[in-house]
């Protein structure tokens, strides 16, 4: 049986294409943004928009945009600078926002989680601060993670990379290759898988990760997350807590050398992948479709391509690649999101741009 489920999951990749996306044409939002990494909607319409380099636009609801300042300090390297942004569901009366990003630290740089307020109708945040910083720092500029989700009982996800250092995402304690999870004050939840245990990080949620860069809840509250093989093996994850995906000693991809990775693409004590690609999309953002705006992928899941420059529909148990979103402007999709009217966003990271998926 073990057997039958590994086979289950060499072969689904490479099988062909189950539909044929709906004739959709991409519809510009906003755009002439600069490196654009991430966008979050606002309730009254408009939207929030990071650029890598280290800006914050609010693009309002007729299309005209300001810039925010009060930023924290962001060191721009690599593929790190200013990265995801989280509107959460109380905005309205919070007026609270969240931004990941990568900060200056001893040693070097780690992703860190900033929490600010954006008051009505103001161009400056306030009352900003640092809620976690992973620890401890490393030099490079790989591998932040960044992505930020809100759980339905309003606790912070916040994923984070190995930051290029493939064993550390096995060492508990450090926040590399993890998964954490805060309360929105920053403290820990009290029932973190680890908190208590000694030489762990009490606010790892998940670990064994190597990039995940994309990051969404289903219909029912779980979270998901896709993250970047190295020369294929990129993989989506169903994350409970407590567990060890397994990086850098299972996966389903080879070193950019050729190299074998690891033991192999099994272990006990190690989670599977839901569904993997190989070879590598190099997938980013993500999002699950209600199917609001196209009823036959309800509850699929939406990865946009740095690679292959295409979105990605996965939908099926077991999960596979059921169609691909290919389109002139799915050029190196940055982030994919579901807008509060069930219509699909995407973001274009080098034509600077945001649209929105119509039917043609």
């Amino acid at each position: 049986m073990r057997l039958i489920a590994l086979l289950v999951l060499i072969f689904t990749p490479i099988a062909a294409l189950s539909q044929t996306a709906p004739s959709l044409r991409a519809e510009p939002v906003a755009e002439g943004f600069v490196e654009p990494w991430s966008f979050a909607f606002l309730p009254d319409g408009g939207m929030l928009v990071t650029e890598r380099p280290g800006a914050l636009w609010h693009v309002m609801a007729d299309g005209s945009r300001e810039e925010i300042a009060g930023l924290p300090d962001i060191r721009v390297r690599g593929q790190g600078g200013l990265l995801d942004v989280l509107v959460p569901r109380d905005f309205l009366q919070s007026r609270e926002i969240f931004l990941s990003y990568s900060k200056p630290q001893r040693g070097g740089l780690g992703t860190a989680l900033y929490r600010a307020l954006l008051p009505e109708g103001r161009t400056r945040l306030e009352k900003g601060r640092i809620l976690f910083e992973m620890t401890p720092g490393s030099s490079g500029g790989r591998h932040f993670g960044s992505r930020i989700v809100e759980a339905p009982d309003g606790t912070l996800f916040v994923t984070i990379g190995e930051r290029g250092d493939r064993p550390s995402a096995q060492d508990l304690t450090r926040h590399n290759g993890s998964i954490v999870r805060l309360n929105r004050d920053g403290s820990v939840p009290a029932d973190n898988p680890f908190v208590g245990q000694d030489g762990a990080e009490p606010e790892i949620w998940t670990y064994g990760h190597r990039n995940p860069q994309g990051a969404a809840l289903d219909s029912d509250g779980n979270l998901w997350a896709v993250e970047h093989g190295a020369r294929g093996g990129d993989e989506v994850n169903r994350i409970r807590p407590g567990t060890n995906y397994g990086w850098p000693v299972i996966s389903y991809g080879r070193h950019y050398s050729g190299l074998k990775i690891g033991e192999g693409t099994a272990k006990d004590g190690m989670a599977q992948p839901v569904f993997y690609w190989d070879p590598s999309i190099a997938p980013s953002g993500m999002a699950f479709h209600s199917g609001k705006s196209i009823p036959d992928w309800r509850g699929a899941i939406l990865v946009g391509s740095l690679k292959y420059d295409y979105i990605a529909v996965l939908k099926g148990k077991p999960l596979s690649e059921i169609a691909q979103i290919e389109l002139s402007e799915t050029e190196r999709v940055r982030d994919v999101r579901e807008g509060p009217d069930g219509t699909l966003y995407f973001l274009s990271e080098p034509r600077g741009t945001i649209y929105r998926l119509v039917p043609n």
